[in-house]
């Protein structure tokens, strides 16, 4: 049960926690099929409850924005699992349950993850129809040996007619997951399959390593050397061809893993001669939240979030998971009004370790405003500037600090795991006092 407090007394705890604005994460778990490399939280059913379903994400978005709040969602994501098997009510309920909940702006991104499938490429209309208005395409290769080893549902053919279709449908508003470090890939190969990739789609590219997770079909072809994935030295070439090719191509490497093109070309309608023209809305907003700190809510089957619940008369912000089985999720949001199963209070430590390792893979790193959010009484100045081993890394030219604040160069992105270990073993030391 929420404990009893009045509106005025919510609105006061979330200006002491300093947000009054969130972005809002739902989590569709089902999929079609096992794709060979993905340690999600999915699951493959035949007989999904779409209406029980839609039920319980609606209502547990109602209930855990009463319980954080939040007057304002500024983005919504529906990753998964596989959200476009979702039927498109549940899409539009959702987002109604929002608009009800909370203020939605007119604009708000609202992202939805998609496979290229036949299938699921014939919704895309009611998609968009119940609100959607960016799409996340996950197409991973245009090798057909590629996606069999991946194991993935469409054919090349098909992740091209569906992007052809939602560039029609959402103009200047799509994205295409890609994944490179796959087996026997070259660089000429990653070369020529990233051209015709923009050929197709030119807007926003998200760019990931195949990774070995633990659970994974993958990981057990590994361990058994059935599988053999390029060695660390192939597979920075192949990170640095991707960006030497996007760049070239008028893309901003605006996170660690994610392009925009913000230079467009036009014509003039008078004169026919060409221009160029500077956009920065095709980045992805949403994760942003992610990135710098902010707070967020996460909805259905294992999603995470991180939000104060001021409603509940709580002033300190915690971590949220949500159950993870849909059915067990289902039965608790049903009885409870969510299924959240484990909300734990973040230190001032833990958030900041966040910061750190999330806003880092930026372009634009660490502001001082964002940091002064988490941590008051100590600058990242004051904190780091005087360091030896960062004022070594800040004249090597990995690291940069200057009066916006704190960011790792593009030298500084390509081995950024050992700069945040550093920054993080700083500020450990602070805190305990060394």
């Amino acid at each position: 049960m929420l404990q009893q407090i009045t509106r005025r007394q919510i609105q006061s705890l979330a200006e002491t926690s300093g947000q009054n604005k969130a972005t809002l994460y739902v989590h569709w778990p089902y999929c079609a099929k096992m794709c060979s490399y993905c340690n999600f939280n999915k699951y493959i059913r035949s007989d999904v409850d779409n209406s029980r379903m839609t039920d319980c994400m609606v209502k547990e978005v109602e209930t855990l924005i009463k319980i954080s709040g939040i007057t304002e969602i500024k983005s919504v994501y529906f990753g998964g699992g596989t959200p476009s098997l979702a039927e498109s009510g549940m899409i539009a309920s959702v987002i109604q349950a929002v608009q009800s909940s909370a203020t939605l702006p007119k604009h708000a991104e609202i992202t939805l993850e998609a496979n290229p499938t036949t299938t699921e490429r014939a919704k895309l209309k009611e998609f968009k129809d119940a609100g959607v208005t960016r799409l996340s395409i996950g197409v991973q290769s245009l090798y057909k040996e590629d996606l069999e080893f991946l194991s993935r549902q469409h054919s090349v053919e098909d992740a091209i007619r569906c992007i052809s279709d939602a560039k029609d449908l959402y103009p200047g508003d799509v994205s295409i997951d890609i994944i490179f470090g796959r087996p026997n890939q070259t660089v000429q190969k990653w070369n020529k399959e990233l051209q015709q990739l923009l050929s197709l789609c030119d807007d926003h590219v998200s760019l990931y390593q195949l990774t070995v997770e633990r659970g994974t079909p993958l990981f057990k072809w590994v361990q058994n050397k059935i599988v053999i994935l390029p060695d660390d030295e192939v597979m920075a070439d192949l990170y640095e061809t991707a960006i030497e090719v996007l760049e070239s191509r008028g893309f901003d490497q605006y996170e660690v893993s994610n392009f925009a093109r913000n230079i467009h070309w036009y014509m003039h309608p008078v004169f026919g001669i060409f221009g160029k023209v500077e956009k920065y809305d095709q980045e992805l907003k949403h994760n942003k939240a992610y990135w710098e700190g902010e707070d967020y809510i996460g909805v259905g089957p294992g999603a995470h979030g991180r939000f104060t619940p001021c409603a509940q008369g709580k002033i300190q912000r915690e971590a949220r998971v949500q159950i993870l089985e849909p059915n067990r999720w289902m039965t608790e949001v049903e009885s409870q009004g969510h299924g959240t199963k484990l909300a734990k209070p973040q230190s001032q430590l833990e958030q900041l370790e966040e910061l750190l390792v999330m806003g880092l893979r930026t372009k634009d790193g660490i502001q001082h405003e964002t940091w002064k959010k988490r941590f008051s009484s100590k600058s990242m100045a004051d904190l780091f500037c005087n360091q030896d081993i960062i004022t070594q890394y800040v004249n090597s030219g990995l690291l940069h600090f200057d009066n916006s604040g704190m960011r790792a160069s593009k030298k500084g992105i390509a081995v950024l795991n050992p700069i945040v270990q550093d920054l993080m073993n700083l500020l450990n030391d602070h805190w305990s006092g060394g």
